[in-house]
């Protein structure tokens, strides 16, 4: 059975679906990549990045933590030395990743330097555990819209361990409702009611085990959330942004993800 937010998704055909990879075969091909993109709203690209440089971040980031035995003291390690550390910047701008945005975006790609690192154990459920359904459109209004957004899993991620799950074909809806003018301000998610977001735009949910090495890459239109952790594992994962560097910035997010922002 697979949660949100403690709410039970509808795991019938019609509301539950595979996130779809890309192909071998289009791996290599911008346009045929881009397309993809305009089409679904994101690129599942498996083993994009090398899973040791993925699983030595993975134990950097838990020797700082494993000793953070309260809240408080993990925060402190987390904002305080993960966050603007040097290890993390590596590894958000490691050239598999790097150079993959300015091949595909076709010139100096820009990384916002607020970047999020996500940590949930087994059984955080609840509202306000997982990620609510949202679009980061709704975060970054005073930049471009042409922002793409990598979510990262730290390591292995099934289904089980709560990864993110997309709305199929939201960002069409979602672009024509920034269309006409039906935007959300102050920003704020949409619902942590994802079998109800299922049915309001008769969607499904997809979703897929992700490994070490994979990236998700998705534009600012699409809508996504994440699943519960049900599995016996820690999930880590982290979300960072790229777009053209000739393209304008949303200032509030050129510093670190800091304490003051919340998990």
């Amino acid at each position: 059975m697979l949660t949100s937010n403690g709410y039970v998704l509808d795991e019938s055909a019609h509301r539950l679906g595979s996130l779809g990879a890309v192909p071998d075969r289009e791996r290599g091909d911008r346009v045929l990549l881009q397309v993809r993109l305009r089409r679904d709203g994101y690129l599942f690209l498996r083993g994009l990045l090398d899973p040791e440089v993925v699983l030595a971040f993975r134990r950097y980031y838990f020797s700082l933590t494993r000793a953070a035995t309260d809240r408080a003291t993990y925060r402190q390690v987390l904002f305080g030395e993960i966050v603007p550390g040097a290890e993390y910047a590596a590894f958000c701008t490691q050239p598999a990743l790097r150079g993959w945005f300015e091949w595909f975006l076709g010139g100096t790609p820009f990384l916002h330097k607020r970047k999020i690192i996500r940590q949930t154990a087994p059984g955080e459920g609840g509202i306000g555990m997982a990620t609510q359904a949202h679009y980061d459109l709704l975060y970054l209004r005073e930049g471009t819209d042409q922002v793409l957004s990598a979510w990262i899993p730290v390591g292995d991620c099934p289904v089980a361990r709560g990864g993110l799950t997309y709305l199929e074909g939201s960002h069409r809806r979602v672009l024509q409702d920034e269309a006409l003018g039906l935007l959300r301000r102050p920003a704020a998610s949409i619902t942590a009611d994802l079998p109800a977001l299922a049915d309001q735009y008769d969607a499904r949910w997809l979703v897929n085990d992700y490994a070490a090495g994979d990236v998700v890459i998705h534009t600012a239109h699409t809508v996504h959330a994440a699943l519960d952790n049900i599995s016996q594992d820690i999930r880590l994962s982290t979300d960072i942004r790229y777009q053209l560097s000739t393209s304008p910035t949303d200032p509030r997010w050129q510093s670190h993800w800091h304490d003051r922002d919340g998990l």
